[in-house]
């Protein structure tokens, strides 16, 4: 596989969720390939990357997955059972992918680029409502684990973003956006129109 100079080389994760920087994905690993991978991330201390199938299923191959996904980080594991383990990770940067092979055992290995994080963004005050309704859940719910940055318009775009009830392919655009601002506007958006639908 070619190697573009700027192009660093990640296992890939194909999952039918998005993981957003700075989110929590916990995982059931049972897959030799994946327990292979994780065993690998925690003895390097490296992420491994996420994407979402666009194509096919998160057990066996996937015949296609996104384009622009994000790193994550393991931050715990469990052994339940033996050949299944739980993962705790953490969504870290986001990622092109530049290109990909399969390896024998089935594990996809890209070559990606990173992409550049977010500008810093202090909240605009007609997103307020936006950090009020994660001040709650963090207050009502277990979801919101650690530090709440709710004056961060980023953080609160991702984290609003990751929770909304809308498919896969749809939080996929609001990840994929090099604009914070923008996806606050997309997020609030969606949300309003959700509350509308419901009642």
């Amino acid at each position: 596989m070619p190697v573009n100079d700027s192009a660093i080389s990640l296992p890939i994760f194909p999952l039918g969720t998005v993981l957003f920087p700075e989110g929590q994905l916990p995982l059931r690993v049972f897959e030799a390939r994946y327990t292979d991978m994780v065993r690998r991330c925690l003895k390097t201390e490296t992420p491994f990357g996420v994407c979402l199938i666009s194509e096919g299923a998160e057990t066996g191959p996937a015949k296609s997955f996104a384009s622009v996904g994000c790193s994550a980080r393991i931050v715990d594991t469990d052994m339940e059972q033996l050949g299944l383990l739980l993962i705790e990770t953490r969504g870290a940067k986001r990622f092109e992918v530049l290109e990909h092979a399969v390896q024998k055992d089935g594990l996809v290995i890209a070559q990606v680029r990173w992409i550049a994080a977010d500008d810093p963004l202090p909240l605009p005050d007609q997103y307020q409502p936006l950090a009020d309704l994660l001040e709650r859940l963090a207050r009502e719910t277990d979801r919101l684990p650690g530090e709440l940055r709710l004056n961060d318009g980023v953080w609160v775009s991702n984290r609003v973003a990751e929770m909304l009830p809308v498919a896969s392919p749809l939080k996929q655009k609001l990840m994929a956006l090099e604009d914070a601002g923008a996806r606050l506007m997309l997020v609030q958006q969606i949300l309003e129109k959700v509350i509308r639908d419901a009642n």
